[in-house]
Formats: structure tokens, sequence, C-alpha cells
């Protein structure tokens, strides 16, 4: 009692992910203190680590870029060499117009996830925001936020705010399912952590089968951000696909947990962007 065979985790894991991910999930709520400890210290690793095997390296990360050194930036060195040398034969001082330095250019993606933690939030719907949340880590590392909405929308993690990845996931698996279905607050409030991001490419990431019970009608809300991907339930997707249709938003079906990061290398592939309001 209150041990985990991680051998025994190991082989689950390849074989599968999917419903061991689920499992492990679960037991993070056992009445085992000591097994429900070890479980929760583990999870968030394990889900990170499964989610990056399915996402390509390098996504949404700043990448470094050339410029003339009187532009600013880090001096690069190797670049700047043949310059520096030259000037010191000279008995001068090198130019910047000779040297080079490496600038960070801007992030290419922001993403903010909005989960929907209305009704049930266990088992395998706890642990897909789980996975949701890993993948926002992964393709936008520099710029993320999650927020989870029921009758009102909870900011988990802020854009702005810098942790360790594992909190972040911790957060997701601690949501407990409540309320209405707040969709439109909720679809306001990612536009609002995404209004201050420096990334070129601005997306909202909204799992839910958008089935809304507070009848204030999502739809202008959805319109108004730059870019809305919709992860619905592939059993129960049709108010999903029809808030698609309606506010040019697109819709990845999610028949499982780890279909997650698969969907998601299809729809970010995809960078067109509408236009707010349209």
């Amino acid at each position: 009692m209150g041990e985990l065979d991680l051998e025994a985790l190991d082989d689950a894991l390849r074989s599968d992910p999917d419903d061991t991910l689920t499992l492990l999930v679960e037991m993070s709520h056992a009445t085992d203190e000591r097994l429900r400890a070890a479980v929760r210290r583990l999870a968030p690793r394990l889900i990170l680590d499964q989610t990056r095997r399915g996402i390509p390296r390098n996504r949404g990360v700043a990448k470094p870029r050339p410029v003339p050194a009187h532009r600013g930036g880090d001096l690069d060195l190797d670049r700047s060499m043949d310059a520096i040398v030259g000037a010191r034969a000279e008995a001068r001082m090198p130019s910047l117009d000779d040297m080079t330095s490496v600038q960070w250019s801007r992030p290419d993606l922001a993403l903010c996830l909005v989960i929907d933690q209305s009704g049930s939030m266990s088992g395998a719907r706890l642990t897909t925001a789980a996975v949701a949340g890993a993948a926002c880590l992964t393709y936008a590392p520099q710029e993320h936020a999650v927020l989870a909405f029921a009758g009102s929308t909870a900011v988990l993690k802020p854009i702005s705010e810098t942790s360790r990845p594992t909190a972040t996931i911790e957060r997701v698996l601690a949501l407990r399912g409540h309320g209405t279905t707040g969709l439109a607050d909720a679809l306001r409030q990612a536009h609002v952590q995404l209004a201050g991001a420096r990334a070129r490419r601005r997306v909202v990431l909204l799992l839910s089968d958008c089935r809304v019970t507070d009848e204030v009608d999502a739809t202008p809300a959805a319109r108004a951000l730059e870019e809305l991907v919709i992860l619905a339930p592939a059993e129960d997707d049709d108010e999903a696909r029809r808030l698609a249709r309606d506010s040019g938003a697109r819709v990845a079906p999610v028949g499982s947990v780890l279909d997650v990061p698969a969907a998601l290398n299809a729809m970010l592939a995809d960078d067109r962007v509408h236009t707010p309001g349209r």
C-alpha cells in the first residue's frame, strides 16, 4: 500500500499511454495518503513528457538573428572577429558597423488555453485538460495563459507570469467541475490575456463542447478573437461546430487524451488568421 511500481508504470505507458495517464490522474485522489502524494509529484512531469513526445521541437520559441552591432543586441564574437582583428592591426577601435550582434526575434506564437470546467472534471476529461496545458507550455513556452471557466472565469496562469512548467499542470489537475457554462465571459478574458502578447500570432484554444447554459451568446466574443481553435469531444461536438461556423473558428475533435498534441499539430500548422469583427 502507498507505493508506486515505477517499472510497471513504464510498461503501462508504453502499451497504453492514454489509459495509464487517466488512471494516474484518478489515483491522485486516492484515499491512501502516501500513494496520493507520490502520484501528485509524478503525474505533472509524466503528462508533460508524454505530451512533448507528440509535438515537434522548438515551436514558438524565439530565434536568434544576426544584425549590425549598431542596432543593439549581444555581440557575436565569431562573426565579428575579422573586424576586431583588422581594427587592432590598424591600431584603431573597431567600428560597430563592421561588427555583428545577435537579437532574439519576438516569439511567433502566443496561446491562451480556455478550459471548460462546468460539469464533471475527472478521469479522461481532466487528463485531457492537463495534456492541453502541457501542449501550451511546449508550443508557446514564452507566452501562454491558462483560464478555467464555469459560471465565472478563473486565471490559472496569467500570460505575464513565469513559473515552473509543472506548476501549471498541477493547477489544472486541481480543477473540480461545477456550475453553469459562461463561455462568452471566458472568451473575453482570453482576449484580454492575449492583448499584451508580443507574438505575431495569438491563438485561443478552447477545450469545451460549447454547450452554453447561461443564455449569453458567445458568438460575438468568439468573433472578436484573432484566432480561435476549439478542441471538442469527438462524440459531442455539434455545438462546437455551430460556434465555429458562426464565428470563423476551427474545430478539432478529441477522441482520446493524447489526441490533443496531434490535433494541435494540424491546427497550428495552418496559420490562417481571421480579422476580428468580420
